[in-house]
């Protein structure tokens, strides 16, 4: 497995580095923004650790960048930056997962692994699986195209796999442990309300289109994909 690693910070560096190779990962190093950003798009990695802090472009914009040729690699923004708003922010730029430094090796390393399993996973999901239709909704897992009432939806690649879980799982109460596990790959509370705030990114775009709204909340349990007349 290959691991692409964008840090500035040398004693990380070395740190991340030596445990991973001793893991038995291949990994590379880029110490700034843009070496970041040109590495990516000049080999194939299976993970991308990013910084946010970065000497020359934000590892925020970093991320915007690789996303928009590359939607599908696991990006995990590793940071001193730790307060709710900062987890929420680098979770909508298109990061995968969030840890803060200081860290244990021991936690970065099971991270790692979660995310390389769902990406493992998803490969599964879009050989063996179509589309999906409810109500007026329907998502095709080809070609990763969203449409209400017949119109297009774009969606981030979070927006999409959350409501790839809710399409799989209609009328079935959906608890936010259960969307942390699937969607992020993470199986404790992160202390935020980022599935809260995806929910709410979710229904908007799709309530653009119908104003009909099937993503219901289950209060003191989670959330729900149904229509109106189920409830």
């Amino acid at each position: 497995m290959k691991i692409l690693l964008i840090e500035d910070d040398p004693s990380v560096c070395s740190m991340v580095n030596k445990g991973l190779k001793e893991n038995d990962f291949d990994v590379t190093v880029g110490m700034t923004g843009q070496q970041g950003i040109d590495l990516s798009s000049q080999a194939k990695f299976d993970l991308i650790i990013l910084d946010i802090m970065l000497p020359d472009i934000n590892g925020l914009e970093v991320c915007r960048e690789i996303r928009k040729s590359d939607t599908r690699i696991p990006i995990l923004f590793l940071t001193a930056l730790g307060s709710a708003e900062n987890v929420v922010l680098g979770l909508e730029t298109g990061a995968d997962d969030y840890l803060t430094k200081p860290f244990k090796f021991i936690e970065l390393l099971a991270r790692i692994r979660s995310l390389l399993r769902r990406a493992e996973n998803q490969e599964t999901v879009v050989t063996n699986t179509h589309q999906y239709t409810f109500d007026d909704l329907t998502l095709d897992d080809h070609t990763k195209k969203v449409t209400r009432a017949d119109e297009s939806i774009s969606l981030t690649s979070t927006e999409y796999r959350l409501l790839l879980m809710f399409m799989k799982n209609p009328k079935k109460v959906l608890s936010r442990t259960s969307m942390l596990d699937e969607v992020w790959g993470i199986t404790f509370d992160l202390g935020t309300n980022v599935v809260d705030v995806y929910v709410n990114y979710l229904r908007k775009k799709i309530e653009r289109v119908n104003k009909k709204r099937i993503i219901h909340t289950v209060i003191g349990m989670g959330y729900v994909l149904r229509a109106d007349e189920d409830s």
